[in-house]
């Protein structure tokens, strides 16, 4: 499990023996979900830190007629969610997360994140310091899907979403597969499809697998 965590931007700069200290002095425990299972619900008091460990997970709210939004996906290992809560003058979440299959998760209790140990160690002030370095990303990201989902059409939604995350050779990879691409794009998967056919009939992408 540390050598999966050690990846993650929370635990960056930290070596193994470091990450198990955090995990130990926080009180940090382990929870496996089952695919579909519910790891918080939307009216719950956030309280801990989620940290992907195995599997997928993803954070959803659901629109008034029921249809599920993905909010945001996470698959790679050391992937945090629900952080954002941890740290807002809000006593429950406006959105849930589910397991998209079976997933291990690390949950840390959210009084770690707040203030240094009587120690002083120098991995916790690590710790820290990085969560507000991931917070600060988080903010560049909101701001950047915000730029996607305000864009008039739904090719100006793609297209926004290819400028943000193409490389220098114009190639794009996303994580995300189709259907979680129309759920993020506040999209009908059918009209997504439909719609990057167009495009790359136009000669504006070619779509290659998840490329």
């Amino acid at each position: 499990m540390l050598a999966k965590l050690k990846n993650s931007p929370l635990f960056a700069n930290m070596s193994e023996d470091d990450i198990e200290k955090c995990i130990k002095c926080s009180g940090s425990q382990i929870a496996v979900y089952q695919k579909d299972e519910v790891i918080f619900h939307q009216q719950d008091e956030p309280k801990k830190l989620f940290i992907l460990v195995e599997g997928a997970a993803a954070v959803c709210r659901d629109t008034m007629t029921g249809k599920r939004n993905i909010i945001a996906a996470f698959r790679q290992p050391g992937e945090l969610f629900g952080e954002v809560f941890l740290f807002l003058n809000k006593n429950t979440y406006d959105n849930y997360a589910v397991a998209v299959n079976q997933a291990k998760v690390l949950q840390m209790p959210k009084q770690y994140l707040y203030s240094g140990c009587t120690r002083n160690c120098g991995y916790h002030t690590m710790l820290i310091s990085n969560m507000l370095s991931i917070l600060a990303q988080k903010a560049y990201y909101l701001n950047q899907k915000l730029q996607i989902i305000s864009s008039p059409t739904l090719r100006d939604k793609i297209s926004k979403l290819l400028q943000q995350n193409s490389d220098k050779n114009g190639v794009v990879s996303l994580k995300m597969n189709r259907e979680e691409l129309a759920d993020f794009l506040n999209a009908a998967r059918p009209s997504l499809s439909r719609e990057l056919m167009k495009m790359q009939s136009d000669g504006l992408i070619k779509v290659d697998g998840k490329k």
